[in-house]
């Protein structure tokens, strides 16, 4: 694949929006897809939309980006991903290691030559680290911080199908099953 040439052509002026144009240079139909694990280079992308919310938090608020260099950086975001996964990969398979672990993710920005991002990217996993552990803690992200014992758990999932079972039946509440739980009576 040829390389891609961006023109970025910004008109600026303190009255008006500043706009992006991107042009590839390329036709659409140059582009070849690549193989991905077996997928194209189309199933693998990111959400569109965060990544939009995300362009437009780190620009500007007078600057409004076209929709093909949106589409341009969502693609590059994509590669540099599948680059340091596959870097990543490298590093653990060097090390015997099946399973990438955050240590391959920082060697393999460094071997790639990003190695002045090595330690922002580590704040932020150690962030997430903290921000995970105090979700644990809390009991997740559904939970209300009250724990239930077994007894009430099992209790309220009992209440909520008689609920469910009474909706289905048209307000009609069916005749209680006794109770067979073995498991409580020894």
């Amino acid at each position: 694949m040829s390389p891609l040439l961006l023109l970025l052509l910004i008109s600026h002026s303190t009255s008006t929006t500043t706009t992006v144009v991107v042009n590839t240079g390329l036709k659409d139909s140059a582009m070849e897809p690549m193989d991905i694990v077996g997928k194209s280079k189309e199933d693998a992308s990111l959400p569109k939309a965060t990544m939009t919310k995300i362009i437009k938090e780190m620009l500007p608020p007078d600057v409004r980006v076209a929709r093909d260099a949106q589409d341009l950086l969502i693609e590059c975001c994509v590669e540099f991903i599948n680059l340091v996964s596959s870097e990543s990969n490298d590093v653990c398979s060097r090390e015997d290691k099946r399973t990438i672990a955050p240590e391959h993710v920082l060697k393999a920005l460094e071997v790639l030559g990003f190695g002045e991002y090595i330690e922002e990217v580590y704040a932020a996993y150690e962030q997430h680290k903290l921000e995970t552990m105090h979700d644990s803690l809390k009991g997740g992200k559904w939970s209300n911080g009250a724990a239930m014992t077994e007894e009430e758990a099992a209790a309220a999932q009992q209440r909520m199908f008689d609920e469910a079972r009474a909706r289905m039946n048209g307000g009609v509440t069916a005749p209680k099953q006794p109770e067979t739980n073995q498991s409580l009576k020894s």
